[in-house]
């Protein structure tokens, strides 16, 4: 007869590792938790690192159309300037070959001559040099301008205070700004000696309507 041992109970065998797997399905998840946080900010930085460079991207490619935008808008101002200037040159040279026929209706007129169908051929091509910007400039009178004006004869008057044009032999023509041939006159200067005194004597006589009667 076996005598048994009284509070003794024998253990079944447990594998090794059945323990640990145990108290680790016991031990909380906060281990866990703090883990993704962590993860979180590291996905969030470098989403932010990329966007960042996203935008950095997108400033220097707006930077860049804006300026191809400006250099094509300068282009464009460019060559609108250069077909402007190329054709007043082109109509320049061509009025500037027909001034000498202009100069000739212009004596035709003066000597009376202008008449039957050559005045209307002749009124004709001064409409058309209009039409082409042609405008005709010089009048007696008016103070000579060395910019415009061409002094082919010179000399003295007592009656004028200032370098005058006093004939016109030629007139001259212009473009738009461009003059394509200045106005050809005779200039009269005040008489050498004249005083101020004169000078403003004469203006006053201008003002009052001429020296009053004794």
């Amino acid at each position: 007869m076996t005598e048994e041992t009284p509070g003794f109970e024998e253990k079944p065998d447990v594998p090794s590792g059945a323990d640990d797997a145990a108290e680790a399905a016991e031990t909380p998840s906060a281990e866990v938790g703090s883990a993704a946080p962590a993860g979180d900010a590291a996905q969030t930085a470098g989403l932010t690192a990329q966007l960042d460079q996203v935008r950095s991207a997108l400033t220097e490619r707006t930077a860049d159309l804006q300026r191809l935008q400006a250099e094509y808008q300068n282009y464009r101002r460019r060559v609108e300037r250069d077909r402007v200037t190329v054709k007043e040159i082109a109509v320049a040279g061509l009025l500037t070959e027909l001034l000498p026929v202009l100069d000739d209706i212009g004596r035709a007129r003066d000597h009376g001559e202008l008449v039957g169908g050559f005045k209307s051929v002749a009124e004709s091509l001064e409409t058309v040099a209009a039409k082409m910007g042609l405008q005709q400039f010089g009048k007696e009178g008016e103070p000579f301008d060395p910019t415009i004006h061409e002094a082919l004869m010179h000399s003295y008057a007592p009656d004028v205070t200032e370098t005058t044009c006093v004939a016109i032999l030629q007139p001259g023509y212009r473009i738009g700004e461009r003059t394509i041939r200045p106005a050809r006159v005779a200039v009269a200067e005040p008489q050498p000696g004249a005083t101020p005194a004169a000078k403003e004597e004469k203006a006053a006589d201008e003002e009052s309507g001429g020296p009053e009667e004794g």
